[in-house]
C-alpha cells in the first residue's frame, strides 16, 4: 500500500509540474540520454523520444554545453534530454523483475552465509533464505528510493555519464566523485542529493528487517558509508568497462565472441 501511494504521489507530482510549465513549441523533452543527430535532426529527436528509455548512455557521449536545449538540435551535435517520471518508474520495474537482480541477491546471500554475516539469521536453508530476502530488500529499496522517488522529486538524473576526458587519472577521479556530483534534468552538474539521501534512507530502513543486534546507529552509519563506497567502485567499473570490452573483443578467440553474442543477456543488464 505504501509503495503504491509513493508511486502515485511521485508520478502525480511529475505530471503536475509538467502542466504548470508554459508549453514552448520549440522544446519537447524526449526520454533519452545524449545521442548523436545525423541527417535529419527533427526526425532523430522524435524517434529517440518514442523509442529510448534506458539507463545506458552512449559510450561516445560528450558533455553538453551550458544549459542545452533538449529539442533544439544541429546536424552532428549532441543533445541532452531528461528521463520522464514514467520512464524512471519503468526502468525501476525492469530492474526489479530482471533475473540478474535475483541472481545477484542469491550470490550475495551465499557469500554472507559463507562469511558468517548476520549470524543471528542462523544457518542452513532457513538462514540462507533470510539472508536472500534481506539482500534483495536492500537492493530493491535502494533502487526505489534513490533511482525513482528522489531522482524524480529532486529532478536529478540517475544515469552514469562517461567522462569526456580520455586520460586515465582524470577519468578515475571523475568516476569516483559521481557519488557527490550528478546531473539534473537540465543536464547541468549538481550535488548528488538523491545518492546521499537514498543511501541514508535505505540504510535506516534496513533496521526494520535486520536482526535486532544489527540495528544500532553505528551499524546504520557503517551501511551508509559502505553503500557510498560500493557505488564509487561501481562507477569506476562503469567508466572503464567500454575499454575492457574493447580490449577483450580485440584479443578474444572468435569462438568465445560467438558464444557471447548468443547469450540471452538483456540490453539493460549488459556491462
Amino acid at each position: 500500500m505504501l509503495l503504491t501511494i509513493s508511486v502515485v504521489a511521485v508520478l502525480g507530482l511529475g505530471h503536475a509540474q509538467v502542466l504548470s510549465v508554459p508549453q514552448e513549441p520549440a522544446k519537447s523533452a524526449p526520454a533519452t540520454a545524449y545521442y548523436d543527430v545525423e541527417s535529419d535532426p527533427r526526425r532523430q529527436s522524435a524517434q529517440g523520444a518514442a523509442t529510448l528509455c534506458s539507463l545506458r548512455v552512449p559510450e561516445t557521449a560528450t558533455q553538453p554545453k551550458a544549459k542545452p536545449e533538449p529539442a533544439t538540435t544541429v546536424a552532428g551535435s549532441t543533445v541532452y534530454a531528461p528521463l520522464s517520471p514514467h520512464c524512471k518508474l519503468d526502468l525501476f520495474l525492469k530492474q526489479t523483475y530482471s533475473p540478474y537482480t535475483f541472481a545477484s541477491a542469491a550470490f550475495g546471500a551465499t557469500e554472507a552465509q559463507a562469511t558468517g554475516q548476520w549470524p543471528h539469521y542462523g544457518g542452513g536453508v532457513e538462514g540462507w533464505g533470510k539472508r536472500f530476502g534481506a539482500t534483495l530488500a536492500n537492493t530493491e529499496s535502494r533502487r526505489f528510493i534513490q533511482g525513482f522517488v528522489l531522482s524524480t522529486v529532486l529532478h536529478q538524473d540517475p544515469r552514469y555519464f562517461y567522462s569526456p576526458n580520455r586520460r586515465f587519472f582524470p577519468r578515475v577521479w571523475y568516476s569516483v566523485t559521481r557519488v557527490v556530483t550528478t546531473k539534473n534534468d537540465h543536464g547541468d552538474s549538481t550535488f548528488n542529493t538523491s545518492e546521499l539521501l537514498g543511501a541514508l534512507f535505505s540504510s535506516a530502513l534496513q533496521n526494520s528487517y535486520y536482526p535486532r543486534h544489527d540495528r544500532s546507529l553505528a551499524d546504520t552509519m557503517n551501511r551508509f558509508s559502505g553503500a557510498l563506497s560500493s557505488d564509487a567502485v561501481s562507477d569506476l567499473l562503469r567508466e572503464f568497462t567500454p575499454d575492457m570490452k574493447s580490449l577483450f573483443r580485440k584479443h578474444a578467440p572468435k569462438k568465445i565472441l560467438k558464444i557471447e553474442e548468443k547469450l540471452p543477456i538483456p540490453e539493460e543488464d549488459k556491462p
